[in-house]
């Protein structure tokens, strides 16, 4: 059975597809960045190119 090494990032709005083992982990799921993970308190995205995600 082959390993999953990526997957979405957990944030709704995100398009980003992050590496499990470089991911943010928060409550069990996985996400690109400390803005998705903390749900973009501050309005910021998280930052990556062609990714417009801002909570």
């Amino acid at each position: 059975m082959p390993t999953v090494t990526q997957q979405k990032c957990a944030c709704d709005d995100c398009v980003c597809i992050v590496e499990i083992k470089d991911a943010v982990m928060k409550d069990g799921r996985n996400y690109c960045s400390s803005a998705c993970a903390t749900g973009h308190p501050d309005g910021a995205g998280c930052g990556h190119s062609g990714c417009a995600c801002d909570g």
